[in-house]
């Protein structure tokens, strides 16, 4: 589960997120979309405890990120747009990195799992330096599976990935989901996303103007028909331009 309460962001003068709310609950995968400069990188970055709030608070599957931001470290998982890997690491190096960084007992047969999941058991032994754009993806993801979060927060998850790396991830989402896992997915790929978010975030200039269900994002805004897409536009154009300020007036 994700609560953001009159969440607030500040870089000095600049506000990036301006007293959003909103509810992903437990099981379910959000999409998190919005035009550049619309504060969702930075509301990620909050979420994972990288970012401190100005003000307002968020809860983490029941943690409070203020009072204990090492409580929701330890249940999130968080892939950024372009990971970052250790260059001089093999692929399995990096999994038993995270295995040995959060104490996981057994995990061998899972890693050994999330490699044939991902296509990667003929790099095992490569060294990051040596791995495409698309590859680091996904062992990035990998990681972040392996020690089987309770919140998985993915910044532009499918970028870099070819069409058949995108439909293993989508899949492995689903997966993540089934297990109970709260999946909030940061991306520009709508037509992606939507085959498999059940609930939306759509922000603008550091507002959030919807959060519910997809379903109901297509009922208020044109019809069931509506796609992800054609709500986007819908939403984010000019006229159309109210911030919802509460959970209430968008999610009940």
């Amino acid at each position: 589960m994700i609560q953001a309460n009159e969440f607030v962001k500040r870089y000095g003068d600049f506000t990036a997120v301006n007293g959003i709310s909103f509810h992903v609950p437990g099981g379910t995968v959000a999409a998190l979309v919005g035009p550049n400069g619309a504060g969702k990188t930075t509301t990620i970055r909050t979420a994972c405890g990288i970012l401190r709030p100005t003000s307002g608070s968020f809860q983490i599957a029941g943690i409070d990120l203020r009072s204990d931001p090492v409580g929701v470290k330890q249940r999130v998982a968080y892939v950024p747009d372009d990971p970052p890997l250790f260059e001089s690491l093999t692929v399995w190096e990096h999994l038993m990195f995270i295995a040995s960084a959060y104490r996981l007992k057994d995990w061998q047969s899972n890693g050994e799992a999330l490699l044939t999941q991902f296509e990667l058991i003929a790099k095992r032994q490569t060294l990051a330096s040596e791995l495409s754009r698309g590859m680091r993806q996904k062992v990035a993801i990998a990681c972040a599976y392996l020690r089987e979060p309770e919140v998985l927060l993915l910044d532009e998850p499918m970028t870099g990935l070819d069409p058949p790396s995108i439909r293993l991830l989508k899949r492995s989402i689903a997966q993540q989901a089934a297990r109970g896992a709260t999946v909030l997915i940061s991306s520009h790929l709508l037509t992606l996303v939507e085959d498999i978010c059940t609930h939306l975030v759509l922000m603008r200039s550091g507002d959030v103007l919807f959060s519910g269900m997809m379903s109901e994002a297509r009922s208020q805004f044109g019809g069931t028909s509506q796609s992800l897409e054609e709500v986007f536009f819908r939403l984010t154009a000019d006229d159309q331009w109210t911030p919802a300020k509460s959970i209430e007036a968008v999610d009940e």
